[in-house]
């Protein structure tokens, strides 16, 4: 088998440099952008929304209970009873 060696000039390693330059910096650029829309989605997620909720007396100290036992404030407690039960009746359909 023969081998064929080929020369490379030093315009076309500059050409080829300069291409690798621009790939570059438009994948940076796109970076940048992913990464902006996603710290736009993180901080519309952790947005929250605020609710008057009246519970007779009763029902107020179980959950508070119950959300002592989990190690979570009152609040915590029933969104994440609320979270469970939105999944639930969802996995259903």
């Amino acid at each position: 088998m023969i081998k064929l060696e080929k020369t490379v000039t030093l315009d076309e390693l500059d050409e080829k440099e300069a291409r690798l330059k621009d790939r570059l910096t438009k994948i940076e650029a796109l970076e940048r952008e992913l990464k902006e829309k996603e710290k736009d989605l993180k901080a519309k997620e952790t947005a929250k929304k605020s609710v008057l909720l009246r519970l007779p007396p009763s029902l107020h100290n179980q959950i508070a209970a119950w959300a002592e036992e989990d190690f979570r404030s009152i609040n915590g407690q029933i969104e994440f009873l609320l979270s469970q039960a939105v999944t639930e009746k969802y996995k259903k359909k």
